[in-house]
């Protein structure tokens, strides 16, 4: 039986999405997305702690998060776990653990005051969701 690597998370966007224009025409966004856990601590204080994500949207995922997304909206994301390897300026090997999102929902409206253009769906206030189309090696069959 082959295995499940879904990841699903609501949150805030922690930045604008960066986004870069790859040869052979892909694009790849990378953005940060805050989730808020809540708990009390042993005097009863209501703690609040929060984890960030590291998000990758490609293809048209990743035009939609440059055209749509901007800090401090919120989205919902579908996708899966995928560490990487890199290595940083001192040549020392590196690794990364980000969410690589096949779904991005969004939530909330462009933060007032933002420039450029508003997705057309959120002037009804209804979450416009975007999908990853999956290539043709991705495909069950």
């Amino acid at each position: 039986m082959a295995g499940i690597n879904k990841v699903i998370l609501i949150g805030n966007l922690g930045k604008d999405p960066e986004v870069r224009h790859l040869e052979g025409g892909a694009s790849v966004a990378h953005f940060t997305l805050a989730t808020n856990d809540y708990y009390k601590d042993k005097q009863g204080n209501r703690v609040e702690r929060t984890e960030w994500h590291n998000i990758t949207a490609w293809r048209g995922l990743a035009d939609m998060a440059e055209k749509y997304l901007k800090k401090g909206q919120q989205v919902y994301i579908e996708g899966k776990l995928r560490t990487r390897q890199y290595q940083d300026k001192d040549n020392q090997t590196r690794y990364i653990t980000e969410i690589v999102a096949d779904e991005i929902t969004m939530l909330s409206a462009r933060p007032s005051g933002t420039d450029g253009p508003s997705a057309p769906e959120q002037a009804t206030a209804a979450p416009v969701t975007f999908r990853q189309e999956p290539e043709l090696d991705q495909l069950p069959f």
